[in-house]
């Protein structure tokens, strides 16, 4: 199911992360799934969109950048993020960027 983030009013940081994975699951799922239900209880967690075909886009959206570094430092992100340089992905860049209009339907 595909869900457009319900975002407040600017301003607001997002964290941007694309990627290519690696061939087979090797537990990705399982803990994507883990990761996007940790973020969602994580103090200043606003949101998250997510795309993958041959590139994956993930977008999480926060309240500021110290809830973004508090989230990159969890003890269980962080062994999500290693798992991913050793097993998931061939490539990925993060990039995090301030948000200062949105509009929409």
């Amino acid at each position: 199911m595909s869900v457009i983030a319900n975002t407040p009013n600017p301003p607001y940081y997002a964290v941007i992360f694309t990627s290519l994975r690696t061939d087979g699951d090797h537990g990705y799922a399982e803990m994507a799934g883990k990761m996007v239900a940790l973020a969602a209880v994580q103090p200043g967690f606003l949101g998250i969109e997510s795309a993958r075909e041959d590139l994956g886009i993930t977008v999480s959206y926060w309240t500021d950048l110290e809830s973004i570094k508090r989230w990159k430092s969890n003890a269980e992100h962080l062994i999500a993020q290693q798992l991913g340089h050793e097993k998931w992905y061939s490539s990925f860049k993060t990039r995090i960027a301030k948000v200062e209009r949105d509009y929409g339907i």
